[in-house]
């Protein structure tokens, strides 16, 4: 095998895993053309197509598919290798790459960051921001965050945060217009601003409790988001009921600029695990971040 090759086999995964040569070239460092450019001398030098290619994306072939599937636990060796001589350096270094909702970022990665980054100045944070649930292995991700009831199976988890309550809440003015409903059953009334699941596509069904029995009601209105900040500006503006979390409508609550409704009937979700994969072996820069993580939730302002 010539140098070269190795190089563009790992290339390859990375644009695989992201299914896009604009993600992939920014992730790898180099332009797009030059990534597409070797990606076909690597098709031609096999002999097979490994990648289809639209206007939009980019997907593996069957072929492709089956080369990604050999190449992935030969990487991860690799990869481990070098996170383990890594770790015989007196300071802790390399990339974390994690994935988790905006709001997770902002209530538990945003806090230990000044911390970590003073104390480990050699290690890269990359986080990306996603409400739907990415595969991590797939996708190259190192770790990442999710409520607990989330986790997919062959995981290693540790918890990073409390659990979070729900929130039903809405503006001063649509009450004032609309009046406030007095039971779950009562929100079939009103206009209710409803999210659509990033992965599934599926609209979400506000879950409630009462006497310790959870149960789901499908509400109606005139709009469907799937992001989270533009759900909470809506109900802002007066636009209708929002079903949230409670840690991102604090400072609304607080400030009257929302009323929370329903309390009685809210449920309350298993708080924030850290995952990753079983099969690898944790990066020291890992191990660095799930420490201040869990110091953080153990006693809050630690940091580290």
């Amino acid at each position: 095998m010539k140098r070269g090759d190795l190089a563009d086999l790992s290339a390859f995964t990375v644009v695989a895993s992201e299914g896009s040569f604009t993600r992939a070239a920014a992730r790898l460092g180099m332009s797009q053309s030059a990534l597409s450019h070797a990606m076909r001398a690597l098709e031609e030098r096999l002999g097979v197509r490994l990648l289809a290619r639209t206007t939009r994306s980019v997907a593996t072939t069957e072929a492709g598919e089956e080369l990604l599937r050999s190449l992935r636990p030969a990487f991860e060796e690799i990869e481990a290798g070098v996170a383990v001589l890594g770790g015989k350096r007196d300071t802790p270094s390399g990339t974390v790459r994690l994935t988790m909702t905006r709001q997770t970022a902002r209530t538990i990665i945003e806090p230990v960051l000044p911390g970590l980054m003073a104390r480990y100045p050699d290690i890269r944070i990359e986080v990306d921001t996603d409400d739907g649930f990415t595969d991590i292995v797939a996708s190259r991700f190192d770790a990442g965050i999710r409520f607990g009831e989330s986790l997919e199976q062959d995981m290693i988890a540790m918890r990073v945060g409390p659990d979070v309550r729900a929130a039903v809440v809405a503006s001063p003015a649509y009450l004032a217009a609309y009046g406030a409903p007095d039971s779950p059953g009562a929100l079939g009334a009103h206009r209710c601003i409803n999210y659509r699941l990033v992965s599934a596509g599926a609209i979400h069904a506000w879950p409630f409790q009462e006497d310790g029995r959870r149960f789901e009601v499908r509400v109606d209105g005139v709009l469907i988001f799937n992001d989270g900040d533009l759900i909470i500006n809506a109900a802002l503006n007066g636009l209708g009921i929002a079903f949230v979390f409670d840690d991102q409508v604090t400072e609304h609550l607080a400030s009257g600029r929302l009323v929370r409704l329903l309390d009685d009937w809210c449920v309350t979700f298993p708080g924030y695990y850290l995952y990753y994969s079983s099969r690898r072996h944790t990066p020291p820069a890992l191990a660095v971040l799930i420490k201040a993580l869990q110091a953080q939730f153990d006693q809050p302002g630690a940091g580290l």
